[in-house]
């Protein structure tokens, strides 16, 4: 057998891609209607992409290219090719739905006027989504590859790991931008990184203790 065929066998079954797009669906579902409507910002390698934009005039897409290919590359070599081959699968399905949704128009309420809601449905509809990939061993973006391999070096749970690299780059970020604007997305990642871990984990007996 072809070794790329094999590779692609060995790390997919139907079951596998099926739940990996229905996690894209989720996840980009609450951010074309949420996220992107509302403003919220964000932590991991966007907040850090508009953080650097900001203060230096990096060109965003340079910045969100470099950083997502270095995690991806990180986590590559520490948690190996099946993990690359599924995030790839992600990447598609995520281009893929977000064309859908541009095609389908927002179908929520505005919650623009409502921020601590659109926070929680935001981290909800992320939480859920990214946790599905997640429990099936692949990533949705650099934010995902990152806190993996931190999870897997330093033994911490997952969630702790979101949130010690979403909580670091809104920490900086409030060099530009209004408190409580940021403390509407600290509750939005709080509440994602949290979900993400429970759906990765739930029903697996071999979790690991709390770090």
């Amino acid at each position: 057998m072809n070794p790329v065929k094999r590779a692609l066998r060995g790390a997919l079954s139907f079951r596998r891609v099926a739940l990996i797009a229905l996690g894209m669906a989720i996840a980009t579902f609450g951010l074309f209607n949420i996220h992107r409507r509302v403003d919220i910002t964000e932590g991991g390698v966007l907040g850090l992409v508009l953080l650097l934009d900001h203060h230096f005039g990096i060109p965003p897409w340079a910045l969100t290219a470099a950083l997502d290919a270095a995690c991806y590359l990180l986590g590559w070599k520490v948690l190996g090719k099946n993990f690359l081959i599924r995030s790839g699968v992600a990447t598609l399905c995520g281009a893929a739905f977000f064309r859908l949704w541009d095609f389908t128009g927002p179908v929520l309420p505005d919650l623009s006027a409502q921020p601590l809601a659109a926070a929680l449905l935001g981290g909800l509809f992320v939480g859920v989504g990214v946790g599905l990939v997640v429990r099936q061993g692949g990533s949705s973006g650099g934010d995902d590859a990152l806190a993996l391999v931190i999870s897997r070096k330093t033994g911490w749970r997952l969630s702790r790991a979101y949130l010690f690299t979403d909580l670091t780059v809104l920490a900086l970020s409030l060099t530009y931008i209004a408190p409580l604007r940021i403390a509407w997305s600290l509750i939005t990642v709080t509440v994602s990184s949290l979900l993400i871990d429970f759906v990765k984990s739930f029903g697996h007996s071999e979790n690991r203790s709390k770090a």
